[in-house]
């Protein structure tokens, strides 16, 4: 949920069976219900660097249709009086519900590479998706996890609040450690903003938004 600015702008393992199928990422209890992660977004600007704190829940999972959704709590926005949250909704990469190729939300192919490829661990998968997309890829035992994230709604403030959700996240999801890096996308936002989030282990088996109700 970046600031409305327009700025210009300025190997590891291998998947494994290479091209046996569409099948899903393995099932990670990291992406169960309930499961929080913290962490900070960073907003580039012409005047400065800027940072804001952003708490992330998930409230949602089927990974049989490549779907999961969720909230994001954004802390200490400048413009904002409260903390700002969100709904999101989010596609996993799977090659069988999705691909590597966004093809909406204003994304070209050309745009998906420049930012998967803003990931380490897409180095591996890049030949590939330029051939179709990486629907012949077999990310079942993959240790990480792609995903694309978009914020569907604000929860507790006006779209006047400063903020837009007009964009969409690219989304790296490790199974090792639980860490999560995106990348914001909006034309006509900073590109490349910068999300880094954490696992944490505080309401594994609850939801942190009980105060707000979900529309």
């Amino acid at each position: 949920m970046p600031v409305r600015v327009v700025e210009t702008s300025s190997a590891l393992s291998q998947p494994s069976g290479g091209t046996s199928g569409n099948t899903l990422p393995s099932v990670c209890t990291l992406l169960s219900v309930g499961q929080a992660f913290s962490g900070t977004q960073n907003v580039s600007s012409q005047q400065k660097d800027e940072a804001w704190r952003v708490n992330v829940r998930i409230q949602g999972c089927d990974l049989d249709h490549g779907y999961l959704c969720g909230t994001m709590e954004a802390l200490n926005v400048p413009m904002a009086d409260t903390p700002v949250v969100t709904f999101w909704e989010g596609e996993i990469v799977d090659t069988k519900n999705y691909t590597f190729f966004t093809g909406k939300w204003g994304a070209t192919s050309e745009d998906d590479i420049k930012h998967w490829t803003k990931f380490p661990s897409f180095s591996p998968l890049l030949s590939q998706v330029d051939v179709d997309g990486g629907k012949s890829l077999d990310l079942n035992n993959y240790p990480y996890i792609f995903m694309r994230w978009k914020e569907q709604y604000f929860v507790n403030v006006g779209t006047d609040c400063g903020l837009t959700i007009a964009g969409f996240y690219y989304v790296c999801f490790s199974s090792s450690d639980g860490s999560i890096n995106g990348f914001y996308y909006d034309p006509n936002s900073s590109p490349f903003q910068k999300l880094e989030l954490k696992c944490t282990n505080e309401g594994r088996f609850g939801f942190s938004f009980s105060s707000y109700e979900l529309q």
